[in-house]
């Protein structure tokens, strides 16, 4: 009896270890799904910047004195690439936990796709140069740019806060969302700007002015942390980890206010390139604006490249001082 009493004691423990053992299983795969998701959302978000965002908008700052077909194509193909990010985002593997998520991320992806659409139909006729036709054009440009807002708003209030919510229910600590900005400031928004941006021209009393004169920007320093970057082929040790901040210097350097001016820092160590973004709404004459370009995922302890770009303004034609490169390691 003894002996039958101590075999049951062990097969209810082993019982008992197998339950736990089988739950700690589950659980880590159920960490594992949710991590995955959040991780896929991330690659797409920078998909979605880089292939389509980035592209977009530099094409369409830069449209003046271009064949509008061209301009057109352009956008078309980067209609097609949004589309193929939206395809992505449907084919997730999506936890049940991550399913209002997921629901509010396709909502996104879906409002970039269906403005890249009309912004190609409008362009050529905005880019056109035929008077109401054109400014009416213009017009619902900055209506379809609303699309792009409304699914940065989307992403922001609904997709990153549910996914945080979604770890945080089920144990999952100290991971970040991927944040979204598609539509780069809200200029944008306007028919006046899209006009200046798409032609080179600004509107005024109803009739079209050309921005002639000297436009232009120079790239006056850039510094992370306390450590301002000595240029190559100088070597930048710098510490704080993986996820620097880069302060870049910028100077409109032309004669007229420039809107919409974009900074590209590019870091490229152990194999891949990273690269962020950062557009100053607009800056005047002579003064120089300092901005703060984040860049998550650098390798450490490796040799590194950072590339750093302030990129051409409608007009320009002096691209001198726009563009330096830095040696570095990252601690």
């Amino acid at each position: 009896m003894v002996r039958r009493r101590m075999a049951a004691g062990v097969g209810v423990v082993l019982v008992i270890v197998i339950v736990l053992a089988v739950s700690g299983c589950l659980k880590s795969q159920a960490h594992e799904e949710l991590k995955e998701y959040n991780r896929s959302v991330g690659l797409l978000v920078q998909e979605s910047a880089e292939q389509v965002s980035s592209p977009l908008f530099t094409t369409l700052s830069s449209a003046a004195g271009k064949s509008a077909l061209n301009v057109e194509v352009q956008v078309d193909q980067l209609h097609l690439q949004a589309q193929n990010v939206a395809a992505h985002a449907k084919a997730l593997s999506v936890p049940g936990a991550m399913a209002e998520a997921q629901r509010d991320l396709l909502l996104a992806f879906d409002m970039r796709v269906e403005g890249l659409a009309k912004v190609a139909a409008l362009l050529p006729t905005a880019l056109s140069g035929q008077g109401k036709a054109a400014s009416q054009a213009a017009t619902e440009v900055a209506g379809a740019m609303e699309l792009f807002l409304a699914s940065d708003v989307v992403y922001s209030q609904r997709v990153a806060p549910l996914i945080q919510q979604a770890l945080s229910d089920n144990g999952v600590q100290g991971l970040s969302t991927a944040s979204s900005h598609f539509l780069p400031n809200l200029g944008w928004l306007e028919a006046s700007t899209v006009t200046a941006r798409i032609t080179g021209q600004a509107s005024a009393g109803g009739q079209s002015q050309a921005l002639t004169g000297h436009h232009g920007s120079a790239l006056k320093g850039v510094s992370v942390g306390s450590t301002e970057l000595e240029p190559e082929p100088g070597l930048n040790h710098i510490s704080g980890g993986a996820n620097p901040t880069f302060v870049v210097g910028v100077l409109n350097a032309g004669e007229f206010p420039e809107t919409n001016v974009k900074v590209d820092v590019t870091v490229t160590a152990g194999g891949k390139a990273i690269k962020a973004s950062y557009v100053i709404e607009k800056t005047e004459p002579g003064k120089t604006v300092k901005v703060d370009v984040p860049v998550t995922g650098v390798p450490l302890n490796a040799a590194a490249k950072i590339e750093v770009q302030v990129e051409p303004v409608p007009g320009e034609t002096n691209h001198e001082g726009t563009k330096d490169t830095f040696l570095a390691i990252f601690a």
